[in-house]
């Protein structure tokens, strides 16, 4: 998947190199495929999250949502045009969207962004998705890999999602997209949190922090630790009792991050399950869960976190069982079942 998503940088960057479309960046891998564990070991995807900064003459600016929203830190990304009359980005011939005449931006020059895959001012996640597929389903005959494998792709309406296959493997990935936050690792993504969100939203994504904590607890974890057994076990035992695998996985980072990795060795593994369980149990009981990386300031050096969101108070993803009784009771007897 890193090879395929490295062939593809180099075709997105001579595609798009004059264009006013988004200027696409390296991926970086992420998920539970790239952090070592899957509770789906036959169904893997592979997700790739490609970041995006403004082409010339134009810039992004995050904008957070409605209160109603802001518990779950959904952003738009409001597009803006720049004056580029005497800018080095100018390039060659380039017109200024802002002080050249209209009809000689339409005879000489391509759309603006806010033309092409913007909603009113603001990026549109379904308009950035069809023009993903597109960027594709273009570029795969250019590629090495289109000589041994078969693309097929995949219906979508947030992210670009393909499997391909060589007759004896096949492999499925989603190209999610987003814009970074600042110089940080949290990113505003086109990931849904749940169904029917807006196009023009874009829900703020840890991800990438989340991977990056994996990576460090790999660097300093012996040879025979389990903990990614640990947490692929657990979620895979409980799938289909209502429980998401974001809550057991938030559970094991947490145990991660007190525990030393010298306590998940091979013969700690019953004991680690078992402290999986207990705090599921006290954490439903409570009706509380602390977010991972929202309002932590214990996470490893080299994760960066935006001011905001470093400072903030912590995210309790148990929220909803404080505020629906029956969701309690219901949480409670799946946690027995299981």
């Amino acid at each position: 998947t890193r090879t395929l998503m490295e062939h593809f940088a180099i075709y997105f960057r001579r595609v798009l190199s004059n264009s006013f479309y988004p200027v696409l960046q390296r991926a970086i891998g992420v998920g539970s495929a790239f952090e070592g564990w899957s509770p789906r070991e036959q169904d893997v995807v592979y997700q790739v999250l490609i970041p995006m900064t403004p082409p010339r003459g134009h810039s992004f600016h995050l904008e957070l949502g409605t209160a109603g929203q802001r518990r779950l830190r959904n952003f738009h990304i409001r597009v803006q045009q720049e004056c580029t009359c005497t800018s080095k980005q100018q390039g060659a011939n380039m017109l200024c969207f802002l002080h050249h005449p209209e009809e000689e931006l339409r005879k000489h020059q391509d759309p603006s962004l806010l033309h092409t895959l913007c909603t009113g001012s603001y990026l549109d996640v379904e308009k950035t998705a069809r023009w993903f597929y597109q960027l594709v389903r273009a570029i795969w005959p250019a590629l090495l890999e289109s000589h041994c494998w078969h693309l097929v792709l995949l219906p979508s309406r947030r992210s670009c999602q393909f499997k391909v296959t060589n007759g004896r493997e096949s492999y499925r990935i989603e190209m999610l997209f987003g814009v970074w936050q600042g110089n940080s690792d949290v990113f505003v993504s086109s990931q849904p949190r749940q169904a029917h969100t807006s196009s023009t939203i874009w829900p703020e994504s840890y991800a990438v922090a989340e991977m990056k904590f994996f990576r460090y607890i790999a660097r300093r974890a012996p040879p025979d630790s389990l903990h990614l057994k640990c947490l692929q076990f657990f979620t895979r035992l409980q799938l289909g009792l209502g429980f998401s695998t974001y809550t057991i996985k938030t559970i094991v980072m947490h145990l991660l991050s007190t525990l030393p990795t010298s306590q998940w060795r091979r013969r700690h593994f019953v004991r680690r399950l078992m402290d999986i369980s207990e705090s599921l149990r006290t954490c439903v009981e409570m009706r509380h869960l602390n977010h991972f990386i929202v309002g932590n300031q214990r996470l490893p050096e080299g994760i960066r976190l935006p001011p905001d969101v470093l400072m903030a108070r912590s995210r309790n993803l148990f929220h909803d069982l404080v505020m629906d009784p029956v969701a309690h009771s219901q949480a409670m007897n799946q946690y027995v079942d299981l």
